[in-house]
C-alpha cells in the first residue's frame, strides 16, 4: 500500500483537469507535479465514475464512501439489534422448554 497523498482536493482537482483537457498528458504531469503516473491515473479515474455516476443517478444521488460505510454500518446494527430482540423473546418465553422463568413482560 503506498503512502498518503500530501496533495489537495484542489490540486488533484487541478491536475485530473489538466489530462482530461488534453492539456498533459498523463505522464507530462506526472514529470511536472512530481507524482507518480499511476496516482494521476487513480485520480483521473476516481474523478471520471463519480461524474458518470452523478449523470446516471443524478448529482444528488451520489453517495461518498463515508455515506456508503455509515449505511453498512446502520445495517449491521439493525441485524444486530433484531438478534439481540429474538433472543429476548426467547428468555422471556423460559427457554427451548417453555417454562417462564422471569417475569420480564
Amino acid at each position: 500500500m503506498g503512502r498518503p497523498s500530501t496533495r489537495s482536493p484542489e490540486e488533484k482537482l487541478r491536475i485530473v483537469l489538466a489530462v482530461v483537457r488534453g492539456e498533459l498528458t498523463v505522464a507530462e504531469a506526472s514529470r511536472r507535479e512530481r507524482v507518480s503516473e499511476t496516482s494521476i491515473a487513480k485520480w483521473r479515474d476516481l474523478f471520471l465514475e463519480g461524474g458518470r455516476r452523478a449523470l446516471v443517478h443524478g448529482a444528488g444521488a451520489v453517495d461518498s464512501a463515508e455515506e456508503i460505510a455509515l449505511r453498512h454500518e446502520n445495517e449491521e446494527l439493525k441485524t444486530a439489534l433484531g438478534e439481540a430482540f429474538a433472543e429476548l423473546r426467547v428468555l422471556r418465553k423460559g427457554g427451548p422448554t417453555g417454562s417462564r422463568s422471569g417475569s420480564w413482560r
